[in-house]
């Protein structure tokens, strides 16, 4: 990875007149500042489909699109939709937080009205579309017109056991009976894919790159799941035997407690890791470069007994490793990988990361202990390396500042050589820019100088999280100026 830099913007976080960011003007503006600013890279959050807690770490497939990124005002541009349809709903009152709550109410009643008109207007390509991706879209829309069916409750809690156990009979059933809604669901990821694919291309014509993360592990009520239960630690009715987690720490008591069922890696190892190959190719139709996150689950990780309140009761199991890792790294030579080696890691994980040849991660607020010399000071950032202020699960910039001790905050100071004029947001950058780390990316939320109100989550929290936004015009010629002034100073342009 050549010596560069980039800023990590959530597709959501964008200004847009319909409650969250989209794929329409604003993304494309934002692509704009990138290249104005001397950026190479826009790293993302996942861009899949949220569930029950917004979360893009929740999604209910690891290989759809979110159809609240889905423009509208393209979608009047292309005659699916009249601009009064769109004004005739309520999308929140705050332009700078996402009201999930007015979204999901409105924009499928919107977004039926444009597949009312497109199915028609764009049959041969939707059709094409549909046979290109039969793989997983198949499956998927037919799991989200069950869910629609079910009353949006997760797969496990559905009456039919027939369905929920995808018996052949059930599921040829459903798809007759379901036929439009599946239609349906098919045609959104139809419209998200053009859209998106369309924003790539400019980015590209623009020397735009993109980040996007591969979270390690999928959601429980997701069709992922449900479509390939032989691929994960599910006893005879399909629900988990044990679950993921993180071990009790410092900071979490009752350990981290994720709920996401965990692989059958034997039974992936027997298939040649197949899945984890498709679902790195449908990763690579949105990105250039891929994120995975908690890369250290791949040397081993916690698993938690199915129906527990908290992590306490969970144990350490090997990983794949290499076996895995070692497949996916040779399978694809036009994606680059970066590997998420964040939290409690051990001899057994530095070597897993040594031997795949990923860069693993420096994050800086990490990074100031007055009394020894950690791992994540900025003169320990080697070369093969990612260095982020902050990442979504940390406090912005400024946030991090207010909850420092007196002692750990002159030390930083010190360090980095802040100065009143520069502030803390951009003496921060200097030196995340000054790194020896080939990429070094930083929140916009820090290139804003945001508070800690800014955050984008916090993790162990249920709610309050994914609902920051950048506000109309926050991006200036004077902020690009400034951003590119440190860019070129620290030769990453």
């Amino acid at each position: 990875m050549k010596r560069s830099c980039g800023v990590l913007m959530p597709m959501s976080s964008l200004p847009s007149p319909y409650g969250i960011g989209t794929m329409g003007k604003s993304a494309y503006q934002f692509v704009d500042f990138l290249k104005r600013s001397g950026q190479h890279y826009w790293q993302l959050l996942p861009l899949g489909p949220t569930s029950y807690g917004d979360s893009p770490y929740a999604s209910f497939s690891t290989f759809a699109g979110n159809p609240y990124y889905i423009d509208l005002d393209l979608l009047v541009r292309d005659r699916l939709l009249k601009k009064s349809e769109i004004d005739a709903h309520f999308w929140g009152k705050e332009e700078d937080r996402v009201d999930y709550g007015a979204i999901y109410q409105s924009r499928f009643v919107v977004l039926r009205k444009a597949y009312a008109r497109g199915k028609e207007l764009f049959a041969d390509a939707f059709a094409a579309f549909r046979i290109e991706n039969a793989s997983w879209l198949e499956n998927y829309a037919l799991f989200m017109a069950l869910k629609a069916r079910f009353g949006m409750r997760s797969w496990v809690e559905w009456e039919d056991e027939a369905v929920r156990l995808r018996r052949p009979d059930a599921l040829d059933r459903c798809r007759r009976e379901l036929a439009d809604d599946v239609s349906f669901y098919s045609f959104l990821q139809f419209l998200f894919f053009r859209q998106w694919n369309a924003l790539k291309e400019y980015a590209h014509a623009k020397g735009i790159e993109f980040i996007g993360d591969i979270p390690i592990y999928v959601a429980l009520d997701s069709a992922d799941v449900w479509s390939e239960p032989q691929f994960f630690q599910l006893d005879e009715n399909n629900l988990p035997t044990e679950v993921a987690g993180c071990p009790p720490d410092a900071f979490t008591e009752d350990g981290q407690l994720w709920g996401n069922p965990l692989y059958d890696y034997d039974a992936m190892k027997k298939d040649g890791f197949g899945w984890w190959i498709r679902r790195i190719e449908g990763a690579g139709r949105l990105y250039d470069v891929i994120r995975i996150d908690h890369f250290r689950g791949f040397e081993s990780y916690w698993a938690v007994p199915y129906g527990d309140k908290t992590a306490r009761r969970g144990r350490w199991v090997k990983g794949p490793g290499m076996d895995l890792v070692g497949v996916l790294t040779s399978w694809f030579h036009d994606l680059r990988f970066i590997a998420e080696d964040l939290g409690y890691t051990t001899p057994e994980v530095e070597k897993l990361l040594a031997d795949s040849g990923l860069p693993g991660m420096r994050v800086l607020e990490f990074g100031f202990d007055p009394a020894g010399d950690a791992p994540y000071m900025p003169h320990n950032c080697v070369a093969h390396s990612v260095c982020y202020i902050g990442t979504h699960d940390n406090e912005t910039a400024r946030g991090w500042v207010s909850v420092l001790d007196q002692k750990t905050r002159r030390f930083a100071r010190d360090y980095m050589h802040i100065t009143p004029e520069e502030g803390w947001c951009w003496g921060l950058i200097r030196t995340g820019m000054s790194t020896a780390s080939s990429l070094f990316v930083v929140q916009m939320q820090d290139v804003l100088e945001l508070p800690k109100s800014a955050r984008m989550n916090t993790p162990g929290t249920p709610s309050g999280n994914w609902q920051w936004r950048m506000k109309p015009g926050a991006v200036t010629p004077e902020l690009m100026k400034k951003l590119r002034f440190y860019t070129k100073t620290y030769r990453r342009l």
